[in-house]
């Protein structure tokens, strides 16, 4: 089954900003051109990187939690709890996602030996080499992307979005995690 078309890769974004201006005078259209690119650029990247998992037997979904893992420092190791938390699912989509990693040897679950209530996810060798090898893949897909761009351009551009991404977080704290909540 065919993935349906955005409506606003049906446009150049050059037309897609002239659509909005004649619909919605107000509109600025430096902020417009900067936003829809923003978008269409989160878009592509999100189905390159899904691409890329793919090769590797692994989902974004499952992507996101080996990440998580690696970022808490060895031993890789968290409670369910905290990686739904982080991951903003709820505790039975992780719990879901936990069980086909686990299936396929990416993480294992066991009992915390000092709290029998409380279970542990740990990354195994095999979900480790999974990381590394998409990091590998995505620092390569990553230089490709900006090539263009000289290293002032690049420092620039990542000192830009760095201020915006501030903004975004400082006007909307409770949006870290999935938008599921604003459906």
């Amino acid at each position: 089954m065919a993935e349906t078309p955005d409506p606003d890769d049906l446009l150049s974004l050059e037309e897609q900003i002239a659509a909005y201006q004649r619909e919605f005078q107000a509109l600025d259209p430096q902020v417009e051109q900067v936003v829809s690119a923003l978008s269409r650029l989160t878009r592509r990247m999100n189905v390159a990187y899904g691409r890329q998992s793919a090769t590797l037997g692994i989902s974004n979904s499952e992507w996101e939690v080996l990440k998580v893992l690696v970022l808490s420092g060895a031993p890789y190791r968290l409670g369910p709890g905290d990686l739904a938390k982080k991951l903003g699912l709820t505790p039975a989509a992780m719990t879901h996602r936990i069980d086909r990693m686990v299936n396929e040897g990416l993480v294992t679950r066991e009992r915390d030996a000092d709290n029998r209530v409380r279970v542990i996810v740990e990354l195994t060798p095999d979900g480790r080499e999974k990381w590394v090898e998409a990091m590998r893949q995505a620092t390569v897909f990553e230089a490709d992307l900006l090539q263009d761009l000289s290293s002032e351009e690049r420092g620039a551009l990542g000192e830009m979005l760095t201020r915006v991404l501030r903004r975004v977080e400082e006007d909307q704290p409770d949006a870290e995690g999935r938008l599921s909540d604003l459906d």
